[in-house]
């Protein structure tokens, strides 16, 4: 078994909220909606709970808000 076979090694299913997420599929990663990086679990710090959509930086966070209209 390699590093790609190990349960949890994929991309996780995340449920985001307000200032938490749940994990609902174990992985080690999610994918940034705007710039497609992975992201380890670990490393998350930026999702929007109404879009459901994680962000690899702050950047991309505000990006995605600017292109939502939900940002000025």
């Amino acid at each position: 078994m390699n590093r790609i076979d190990r349960p949890g090694s994929g991309e996780a299913e995340l449920v985001y909220g307000d200032g938490e997420f749940h994990i609902v599929r174990p992985g080690a990663y999610v994918t940034c909606a705007v710039t497609g990086a992975h992201i380890p679990l670990d490393e998350l710090r930026y999702w929007n709970a109404d879009l459901q959509e994680p962000y690899a930086t702050p950047e991309a966070s505000l990006k995605r808000m600017r292109e939502k209209g939900m940002a000025g």
